[in-house]
Protein backbone atom coordinates (compact mmCIF):
# COMPACT_ATOMS: atom_id res chain seq x y z
CA UNK A 1 0.00 0.00 0.00
CA UNK A 2 2.74 2.21 1.10
CA UNK A 3 4.37 2.02 -2.22
CA UNK A 4 1.03 2.65 -4.47
CA UNK A 5 1.04 5.83 -2.10
CA UNK A 6 4.58 6.72 -3.21
CA UNK A 7 3.95 6.01 -7.00
CA UNK A 8 1.02 8.01 -7.00
CA UNK A 9 2.30 11.54 -7.08
CA UNK A 10 4.68 10.93 -10.14
CA UNK A 11 1.77 9.10 -11.70
CA UNK A 12 -0.23 12.19 -11.37
CA UNK A 13 2.11 14.53 -12.37
CA UNK A 14 2.84 12.61 -15.93
CA UNK A 15 -1.02 12.41 -16.10
CA UNK A 16 -1.32 16.07 -16.17
CA UNK A 17 1.72 17.00 -18.12
CA UNK A 18 0.15 14.87 -20.62
CA UNK A 19 -3.11 16.73 -20.48
CA UNK A 20 -1.55 19.74 -22.40
CA UNK A 21 -0.21 17.47 -25.16
CA UNK A 22 -1.65 17.74 -28.43
CA UNK A 23 -3.47 21.25 -28.38
CA UNK A 24 -1.40 22.89 -30.55
CA UNK A 25 -2.76 22.66 -33.97
CA UNK A 26 -0.26 21.49 -36.87
CA UNK A 27 0.23 24.23 -39.47
CA UNK A 28 -1.07 27.89 -39.14
CA UNK A 29 -5.17 28.93 -38.85
CA UNK A 30 -8.44 26.55 -38.74
CA UNK A 31 -8.82 23.82 -41.14
CA UNK A 32 -11.03 26.26 -43.26
CA UNK A 33 -8.18 28.21 -43.49
CA UNK A 34 -6.20 25.29 -44.46
CA UNK A 35 -8.84 24.19 -47.20
CA UNK A 36 -8.69 27.29 -49.08
CA UNK A 37 -6.30 28.18 -52.06
CA UNK A 38 -2.84 28.53 -51.52
CA UNK A 39 -2.16 32.06 -51.45
CA UNK A 40 -0.82 32.35 -55.21
CA UNK A 41 2.54 34.18 -54.73
CA UNK A 42 3.23 32.26 -51.77
CA UNK A 43 2.91 28.80 -54.73
CA UNK A 44 4.36 31.23 -57.29
CA UNK A 45 7.64 31.16 -54.78
CA UNK A 46 8.09 27.62 -54.20
CA UNK A 47 6.86 26.24 -57.59
CA UNK A 48 9.49 28.68 -59.34
CA UNK A 49 12.67 27.83 -56.68
CA UNK A 50 11.94 23.94 -57.77
CA UNK A 51 11.56 25.30 -61.93
CA UNK A 52 7.88 24.31 -62.03
CA UNK A 53 5.49 26.95 -63.28
CA UNK A 54 2.99 27.94 -61.22
CA UNK A 55 0.00 27.56 -62.90
CA UNK A 56 0.79 23.98 -63.66
CA UNK A 57 0.60 22.88 -59.74
CA UNK A 58 -2.23 20.72 -59.17
CA UNK A 59 -3.21 18.25 -56.87
CA UNK A 60 -5.34 14.92 -56.32
CA UNK A 61 -7.08 13.24 -53.67
CA UNK A 62 -7.61 9.10 -53.85
CA UNK A 63 -9.27 7.32 -51.00
CA UNK A 64 -6.30 5.20 -49.41
CA UNK A 65 -3.10 7.46 -51.59
CA UNK A 66 -0.91 9.86 -49.94
CA UNK A 67 1.80 12.02 -51.51
CA UNK A 68 5.09 10.35 -51.75
CA UNK A 69 6.67 13.97 -51.20
CA UNK A 70 9.88 13.19 -52.71
CA UNK A 71 8.38 12.27 -56.06
CA UNK A 72 7.83 16.04 -56.40
CA UNK A 73 9.39 17.22 -59.58
CA UNK A 74 9.75 19.16 -63.22
CA UNK A 75 7.12 17.69 -65.98
CA UNK A 76 9.14 18.48 -69.49
CA UNK A 77 10.03 21.77 -69.76
CA UNK A 78 8.20 23.64 -66.66
CA UNK A 79 5.37 21.29 -65.99
CA UNK A 80 4.57 19.34 -62.74
CA UNK A 81 4.47 15.77 -61.64
CA UNK A 82 3.91 13.99 -58.46
CA UNK A 83 3.16 10.53 -57.31
CA UNK A 84 0.69 9.62 -54.47
CA UNK A 85 0.87 5.96 -53.07
CA UNK A 86 -0.81 3.76 -51.20
CA UNK A 87 0.10 0.93 -48.41
CA UNK A 88 0.03 -2.08 -51.01
CA UNK A 89 2.41 -0.25 -53.02
CA UNK A 90 -0.41 0.94 -56.04
CA UNK A 91 0.87 4.47 -57.24
CA UNK A 92 -1.07 7.30 -59.28
CA UNK A 93 0.85 9.97 -61.12
CA UNK A 94 0.02 12.83 -61.57
CA UNK A 95 1.31 14.98 -64.24
CA UNK A 96 0.95 18.50 -66.04
CA UNK A 97 2.21 20.40 -68.68
CA UNK A 98 1.17 22.84 -71.16
CA UNK A 99 -2.00 21.67 -73.77
CA UNK A 100 -0.31 20.19 -76.85
CA UNK A 101 -2.92 17.69 -78.40
CA UNK A 102 -5.70 16.93 -76.13
CA UNK A 103 -6.54 13.25 -75.90
CA UNK A 104 -3.75 11.59 -75.56
CA UNK A 105 -4.08 10.15 -72.56
CA UNK A 106 -6.74 7.80 -71.50
CA UNK A 107 -7.29 9.87 -67.81
CA UNK A 108 -6.77 13.77 -68.58
CA UNK A 109 -8.90 16.71 -68.45
CA UNK A 110 -7.87 19.99 -68.96
CA UNK A 111 -7.30 22.92 -66.55
CA UNK A 112 -6.67 26.95 -67.41
CA UNK A 113 -4.50 26.38 -69.58
CA UNK A 114 -3.12 23.02 -68.17
CA UNK A 115 -3.37 19.58 -69.43
CA UNK A 116 -3.51 17.19 -66.13
CA UNK A 117 -2.73 13.64 -66.66
CA UNK A 118 -3.03 10.71 -64.39
CA UNK A 119 -1.52 7.16 -65.17
CA UNK A 120 -1.49 4.21 -62.80
CA UNK A 121 1.04 1.79 -61.43
CA UNK A 122 0.87 -1.71 -59.71
CA UNK A 123 -2.68 -2.54 -59.91
CA UNK A 124 -4.71 1.27 -59.67
CA UNK A 125 -8.13 0.42 -61.20
CA UNK A 126 -9.67 2.87 -63.45
CA UNK A 127 -12.16 3.48 -61.26
CA UNK A 128 -9.53 4.79 -59.02
CA UNK A 129 -8.05 7.08 -62.02
CA UNK A 130 -11.57 8.39 -62.83
CA UNK A 131 -11.97 8.99 -58.67
CA UNK A 132 -8.41 11.02 -58.84
CA UNK A 133 -9.45 12.25 -62.20
CA UNK A 134 -12.29 14.42 -61.24
CA UNK A 135 -10.61 15.18 -57.77
CA UNK A 136 -7.82 17.30 -59.44
CA UNK A 137 -7.55 20.89 -57.65
CA UNK A 138 -5.37 23.67 -57.62
CA UNK A 139 -3.57 23.24 -54.07
CA UNK A 140 -5.37 24.35 -50.92
CA UNK A 141 -2.88 26.00 -48.45
CA UNK A 142 -3.37 23.25 -46.25
CA UNK A 143 -1.46 20.74 -48.98
CA UNK A 144 1.23 23.65 -50.05
CA UNK A 145 3.83 22.83 -47.58
CA UNK A 146 3.82 18.73 -48.25
CA UNK A 147 3.35 19.56 -52.23
CA UNK A 148 5.67 21.87 -52.31
CA UNK A 149 7.93 22.73 -49.50
CA UNK A 150 9.48 26.05 -48.68
CA UNK A 151 12.93 26.17 -50.44
CA UNK A 152 16.30 26.50 -48.49
CA UNK A 153 17.61 29.58 -48.17
CA UNK A 154 20.95 28.06 -48.35
CA UNK A 155 19.98 26.98 -52.21
CA UNK A 156 18.36 30.01 -53.49
CA UNK A 157 21.41 32.44 -53.49
CA UNK A 158 22.24 30.88 -56.74
CA UNK A 159 25.89 29.49 -55.52
CA UNK A 160 26.43 26.02 -54.61
CA UNK A 161 27.04 25.08 -50.63
CA UNK A 162 30.07 25.15 -49.81
CA UNK A 163 30.44 21.98 -47.36
CA UNK A 164 33.50 23.06 -45.42
CA UNK A 165 34.34 19.54 -44.27
CA UNK A 166 36.19 18.42 -47.63
CA UNK A 167 40.18 18.17 -47.41
CA UNK A 168 42.10 21.28 -49.40
CA UNK A 169 43.83 18.12 -51.52
CA UNK A 170 44.57 15.09 -51.54
CA UNK A 171 41.50 12.26 -51.55
CA UNK A 172 38.67 14.47 -51.65
CA UNK A 173 39.87 17.43 -52.58
CA UNK A 174 39.49 19.42 -55.70
CA UNK A 175 40.13 17.44 -59.21
CA UNK A 176 43.54 18.40 -60.73
CA UNK A 177 42.66 19.10 -64.63
CA UNK A 178 46.08 20.11 -65.61
CA UNK A 179 47.86 18.33 -68.09
CA UNK A 180 50.99 17.17 -68.25
CA UNK A 181 53.75 18.77 -69.67
CA UNK A 182 55.37 16.61 -72.05
CA UNK A 183 59.24 15.42 -72.07
CA UNK A 184 59.26 16.70 -68.25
Amino acid sequence: MIRAARALPPLLLAAALLTGCGTERAGSGTSADRAAPAAQAELASRAKALGIAPELVYATRAPGFTLAQQSVGVQGDDGFSAAYTDRTGAVIHLYTDRPRTAGQHAYEVTKKGCVVWLEGEGGVSGAVLGQALRAVHRPTAGELDTLLPAPDPAFTDGEPVRRGDLPTNGDGGPPDNSVPTPGL
